[in-house]
């Protein structure tokens, strides 16, 4: 993001700070999303509806959270907090400023709180088996709020715990260039499609925040999608288990490819036509190929990143139905908890506001 985009931000926020005291300030002034709507370029116009369920939304998530700076809604305790967080960062604050900026600080020191040693972001085998899905989304979180970071010792430490959580990634990948719910060493190389496009973001993110990222991670990753891939132009679950194409897979690696800088390269074209035939209708639900929340959370990214001809009309559709699906309280039930959900959903729901580097065209 480049300084131009971030002062108007940081000036809203600033006026913000001195108009009005945490969520209220939401209601008095119309809310982060005005402004944010606002300074973004070339934006089409947003339903209120769309606005409304995301402040509704947004206020749940930061009343649902604990002191310590967690959602305690288990399986997944790591994961479930940095998805929550960064759906809290696209609206705009930060872990110094804003409405929510409470709490983004406090499940940025609950994750840093999580890193271990070796690197790891996560309870390994305690309260998380597949630790690889909170590290991979840490390492996205983490990296997205080092650059507003103020104070030099809380960026030393932000710095240390993501160059080390770079160091395990490396680690943790298989030889086939993937990586599965645990490190590789530690359930015989196994590797699997969600987890490999989880660890690819966090990568990325961390990449862009300004720290090194060994490109043999990043190469070895996309081989590994490639590898994965039907005749279809989908992808299958995993190297190991070469199958039926699965579109919330091909969703997330079509991210992971443009995230890892590959946009036009010889397979996109047919992991694309691939997601178009399955997705871009938006039809169905868990019902149908398993998965809703997490595929689109991916899959409308990669919409995004064509351009306003392709996202306009889907986004209309894909907005209009998560609006209409929310509960009473701000939240949204689904797979796992309704933490995981709303957070995917605030993160759709926010996405072409475009304050994320990560998220942008």
């Amino acid at each position: 993001m480049s300084e131009q985009q971030f002062l108007p931000r940081r000036r809203f926020l600033t006026h913000l700070g001195q108009s009005a005291v945490g969520l209220s300030a939401l209601a008095s002034t119309g809310g982060l999303l005005s402004s944010a709507r606002a300074a973004e370029k070339g934006s089409a116009s947003r339903d209120p509806s769309w606005n409304e369920a995301t402040r509704n939304g947004l206020d749940f998530l930061a009343r649902s959270q604990s002191a310590r700076g967690q959602w305690n809604t288990p399986p997944y305790p790591v994961a479930i907090a940095a998805l929550a967080g960064t759906a809290l960062l696209c609206s705009g604050s930060t872990i110094t400023q804003g409405p929510y900026a409470k709490y983004l600080s406090r499940t940025a020191d609950y994750l840093i709180s999580k890193s271990r040693s070796n690197g790891l972001i996560g309870d390994p085998m305690e309260t998380d088996p597949r630790y690889t899905y909170g590290h991979g989304f840490s390492m996205l979180f983490l990296s997205q709020v080092l650059g507003e970071e103020g104070l030099q010792d809380r960026r030393d430490d932000l710095v240390d715990v993501l160059n080390r959580a770079i160091a395990f990634c490396g680690k943790a990948q298989t030889p086939a260039g993937g990586w599965g719910y645990v490190s590789g060493k530690d359930q015989n190389d196994y590797d699997e499609g969600s987890t490999t496009i989880t660890q690819v973001q966090g990568l990325r993110g961390c990449r862009n925040a300004g720290l090194a990222v060994p490109s043999e991670i990043i190469e070895s990753a996309k081989r590994y999608i490639y590898k994965c891939q039907n005749d279809d132009g989908g992808i299958s679950y995993s190297s190991q288990q070469m199958g039926t194409s699965r579109p919330a897979i091909t969703a997330a690696s079509l991210a992971a490819l443009y995230n890892a800088g590959d946009y036009e390269g010889k397979k996109v074209p047919e992991m694309l036509a691939y997601t178009r035939r399955t997705l871009y209708p938006l039809v169905g639900g868990d019902e149908s190929f398993g998965h809703w929340h997490y595929t689109y959370l991916y899959y409308s990214q990669v919409v995004y990143r064509q351009g306003d001809e392709d996202w306009l009309p889907f986004r209309d559709r894909l907005y209009t139905r998560i609006a209409n699906e929310q509960n009473q309280d701000g939240s949204w039930e689904g797979q796992i908890n309704n933490i995981y959900t709303t957070a995917c959903n605030l993160i759709m729901l926010q996405l072409d506001l475009g304050y994320l580097p990560i998220f942008q065209r």
